[in-house]
């Protein structure tokens, strides 16, 4: 099956689609997000997710909101842009893609300012299709580089969903998966299932096995019996922000998969955009780590408590890899050492 795009507009009904990631794998279903608080609410439970995804949906939401002010005062009108692009991009702290993206729809609205409100909304929405449609390419471009890093016979380790959920179509880890098979490579995955919301269970064995790629999925802490039996070639994940000198914050479990991979000599790749790249951010010490609800690890995605009600939880939904365990970030600039990014 072909998945719709996960971050789509209607440009008729002025809405925001997506694929409600948290109704997958049982269902498929297309949300169609008119307001802030839709699509606030969607970023934060992670109904749309995915470092380029949710900087995607957050340029195209900032056009649909735009469509329905009723100001007519310019200045006016860039406040209350300024402020849900504010709004929005506190929903998710840790991903650079948010705040990059808002911030290329806000300075466009900005310069338009001249030619008045027409001319500014004009602006927004030529941006964020603007950032559709580089996403697309970029994670085209990701594949592209990367698929020559996979051997046919090839089984690569992923944490989490940097697939087509995770981007607007092709995704970023597994770009370059997908490019492989398409070139007629015979290439398999093993899918850390990815605790506490089974990203890697639930998304990215649905998308890779509707693709009719060959995929297991594994427990989190079964990573290192698995490398250890030499069975895994390889290690692609995406990342949701990289500091100036090559630290990489992704998802939790993401640091234990670059620790296991340079213990077994197997080569730990990051693929990312440049727009991930945050060159004011120093180092990973210096990235802000998004810390989730207790509740996630305690009940979600179970029937019944996953925890002992009276222990605390801890529950951060990143960790940062630092550079020297990274083989190289695979770009849409090529294949690039963590320190000549």
């Amino acid at each position: 099956m072909k998945l719709p795009q996960t971050v789509a507009l209607d440009d008729k009904a002025k809405t925001l689609d997506i694929i409600d990631q948290t109704r997958l794998p049982g269902e498929l279903v297309i949300l169609k997000l008119s307001t802030l608080s839709e699509m606030c609410e969607a970023i934060k439970l992670l109904k749309v997710r995915g470092a380029p995804a949710i900087g995607v949906a957050a340029a195209l939401g900032l056009y649909c909101l735009s469509e329905r002010y009723a100001e007519s005062d310019t200045g006016t009108f860039l406040t209350r842009l300024a402020a849900d692009g504010e709004a929005l991009n506190a929903t998710r702290p840790t991903a650079k893609n948010l705040s990059w993206a808002i911030g290329r729809v806000t300075a466009a609205a900005a310069a338009a300012a001249s030619g008045g409100v027409g001319a500014v909304k004009d602006a927004v929405r030529c941006e964020a299709l603007k950032i559709r449609d580089e996403d697309i390419a970029v994670c085209k471009a990701i594949g592209v580089n990367g698929e020559g890093l996979i051997r046919s016979g090839d089984a690569v380790m992923t944490v989490c969903n940097a697939g087509s959920l995770a981007a607007v179509e092709r995704g970023t880890a597994l770009a370059p998966i997908y490019e492989a098979a398409e070139r007629g490579k015979a290439v398999s995955v093993f899918a850390l299932e990815t605790r506490p919301l089974l990203q890697g269970a639930r998304l990215t064995a649905f998308e890779l096995t509707e693709a009719g790629i060959d995929t297991t999925v594994i427990c989190d802490n079964t990573a290192a019996s698995v490398m250890a039996s030499g069975r895994v070639s390889a290690v692609f994940t995406g990342c949701d922000r990289v500091a100036a000198n090559g630290d990489a914050a992704n998802k939790v479990g993401t640091l234990m998969l670059a620790v296991l991979a340079k213990h077994f000599r197997i080569p730990f790749y990051i693929c990312a955009p440049y727009s991930t790249i945050d060159f004011d951010t120093k180092s990973g010490k210096d990235i802000v780590i998004e810390e989730r609800d207790g509740e996630e690890v305690r009940s979600a995605m179970y029937k019944s408590p996953a925890a002992a009600p009276k222990a605390k939880i801890y529950n951060p939904a990143f960790d940062v890899t630092p550079a020297e365990l990274i083989t190289a970030f695979v770009t849409e600039k090529g294949v690039k050492s963590p320190k000549n990014l």
